[in-house]
């Protein structure tokens, strides 16, 4: 079950990419519900999504 919480995840962080507001804010919520393990996955997914979007890089104060 916590796969598919993780995967849903992605899943809106990858639609609302397009305001950073709003992107930092589903990052704050998926540090509160997703397990270590799936935090330190999702700061890989994330370093890899944003890699290309400057704007949104604004979420990586926001984790540990």
């Amino acid at each position: 079950m916590a796969r598919v919480i993780f995967e849903y995840t992605k899943t809106i962080l990858e639609k609302v990419s397009f305001n950073s507001d709003l992107f930092c804010k589903e990052v704050e919520k998926a540090l509160s519900r997703l397990l270590p393990y799936e935090i330190d996955e999702l700061t890989i997914w994330l370093k890899k999504f944003t890699s290309n979007k400057p704007e949104l890089n604004s979420y990586i104060t926001l984790i540990k």
